[in-house]
């Protein structure tokens, strides 16, 4: 029925798969999945798989050192896949997958998370009522970080501690003179969704409430929301904290600000550009929410480039 799929380069897809948001190189979205049997009332952001309804964005995944532990996060990569054929004017493609994982987990955890992403050859879907084939011809698994800045090491001069901050962990990495230090890397469980259950907490603690998180992450995001002051401050001063907290577990790993500079990114980059004081001749936030999965893609090309002219010569 698709014979001409074969004949085609497959397509480069980057998927960061965030524990609170998935991103690739066009879009970011929540990573949540409700399952159903039956069609649910509302399906704004559906996607039908395998006899199956899946409501996309609904809330965040819990933090999970196994990302293949369930079907989540093979239904989050279909959609994603779903999303950028979409951006292109396609619903059936040959794709090739660039991903990654934790710094310090990507070497024990790479081959499985690669055969979990390829456990299906052919995959056919439903998403937002439109049908999909695709057929996956393989995928690469990269660093999570060093990966959004691998194609311009050389700009990093000198001492630098690359920091990025997810939802559910956040990575450290020491890059000298463009050269990462395979040594001196580190993933922390202090996400920011670490910060998101302080705040839930102590709002409930000091006024009996509860706040949607739509609204803290917006607080986080850009600083500010339209609600109470009382509530506006209390969200604020626990993000502060935070921040604070970041930098402490920074300088455990022997940051100091006059000898290296510090690269910020990851969906926490905004928590240190609203909530954090720093010298901005020496901290750089990259704010780019989808700076890994840009990544990816480059590297993922790059390869790709690097073996056709290797099978020419």
């Amino acid at each position: 029925m698709y014979p001409f799929i074969n004949e085609k380069q497959p397509i480069i897809i980057a998927v960061d798969h965030g524990y609170g948001n998935t991103k690739t190189t066009h879009y970011c979205f929540r990573s949540g999945v409700t399952a159903n049997d039956r069609e649910p009332v509302i399906k704004n952001d559906m996607l039908i798989y395998d006899g199956r309804y899946y409501v996309i964005g609904d809330e965040h995944l819990e933090f999970a050192a196994d990302k293949t532990a369930n079907q989540d996060y093979y239904i989050l990569t279909l959609v994603a896949v779903a999303k950028e054929l979409l951006y292109r004017g396609l619903t059936e493609a040959r794709v090739h997958l660039a991903t990654g994982l934790p710094l310090t987990w990507v070497s024990q955890q790479r081959d499985a998370f690669k055969a979990y992403l390829l456990q299906k050859e052919t995959v056919e879907f439903n998403y937002r009522g439109r049908d999909f084939h695709v057929e996956f011809a393989g995928a690469d698994v990269f660093a999570q970080g060093i990966s959004a800045v691998a194609m311009e090491l050389h700009r990093f001069k000198g001492v630098n501690l690359l920091c990025d901050i997810g939802n559910g962990t956040m990575n450290i990495l020491y890059i000298n003179n463009g050269r990462p230090v395979s040594t001196k890397c580190f993933t922390e469980k202090y996400g920011t969704q670490q910060c998101m259950i302080v705040i839930r907490e102590q709002l409930l603690r000091q006024f009996g409430t509860t706040v949607e998180d739509d609204v803290i992450e917006e607080v986080l995001r850009t600083g500010t929301a339209d609600i109470g002051q009382k509530y506006l401050n209390a969200i604020s001063v626990a993000a502060t904290e935070y921040v604070s907290g970041i930098m402490r577990r920074l300088r455990e790993h022997e940051y100091n600000p006059e000898l290296m500079k510090l690269y910020v990114m990851g969906g926490g980059s905004c928590m240190i550009k609203n909530f954090g004081t720093y010298d901005p001749e020496r901290v750089t936030i990259n704010e780019d929410i989808c700076a890994t999965a840009k990544g990816y893609e480059a590297i993922a090309l790059h390869n790709l480039q690097k073996r056709k002219a290797g099978a020419v010569t």
